[in-house]
């Protein structure tokens, strides 16, 4: 199975969209993969992994499913059986009864975390500030206004509710950590990692690492795909 018949796809996290992947799109394209980022709305995880499967039906399998941040739960709560591996790029990795709440605060919060909480409509928005200070801090000021600006909230119903059997337990998966990830600390990611028994880099990348070293993403769902397609 020649690696251009590999199809990815990419699941964004809180505070952001589509966009966010538009580097790694890129460079998995130049490496011969077809990329597409699913819209997800944010509104609660069932809808987010409605979305996700609903982007799955458009694409030819088999499938490398990438979740960055909050993403990672939906990812794994996607039914689709076109996926044949996970990619985990900072993100969380709640098991089966566990919410995406309960996995974010399992360690103390980096000085530069910002406070989180929702507004009046049950939205949670990230502080203009924390775009610089916390979420990419590792990106150009002209990235982190663009990223502030097109920032997309979660609502309060996204990581609140227990997930069921998380597919990561059914099939192969990697795992980024990022080192100088200042929203998901490392030493979270790294435990989450283990628990899954994935595949892991470390890199002392921000928590935005697909938009400031999307090569470092791109190898990653490169050693996915590769793997998938050599059939180990």
């Amino acid at each position: 199975m020649p690696e251009n018949t590999v199809r990815v796809v990419l699941a964004h996290g809180a505070w952001a969209d589509g966009s966010s992947w538009s580097k790694v799109i890129a460079g998995l394209r130049s490496e011969g993969v077809k990329a597409v980022a699913a819209p997800l709305p944010l509104t609660s995880l069932a809808d987010d992994a409605a979305a996700l499967d609903r982007t799955l039906e458009r694409v030819d399998g088999p499938v490398v499913v990438v979740g960055h941040a909050y993403a990672g739960a939906v990812i794994a709560s996607t039914g689709g059986e076109k996926v044949a591996s996970l990619v985990y790029v900072t993100a969380l990795a709640p098991d089966e009864g566990e919410t995406v709440a309960d996995v974010f605060y399992r360690t103390e919060p980096h000085p530069r975390a910002p406070e989180l909480g929702p507004d009046r409509h049950g939205l949670i928005w990230l502080p203009e500030e924390a775009f610089a200070g916390a979420f990419a801090q590792q990106a150009s000021p002209q990235e982190q206004a663009l990223l502030a600006a097109t920032q997309r909230p979660l609502t309060a119903a996204c990581i609140g509710v227990p997930v069921g059997r998380p597919a990561w337990r059914d099939r192969p998966s990697w795992f980024l950590v990022a080192e100088e990830d200042r929203m998901i600390p490392a030493e979270n990611q790294r435990f989450m990692a283990e628990r899954m028994n994935a595949r892991v880099r470390t890199a002392p990348l921000d928590h935005m690492p697909m938009v400031t070293a999307p090569h470092v993403v791109v190898d990653i769902v490169m050693e996915a795909a590769r793997e998938l397609v050599s059939g180990r």
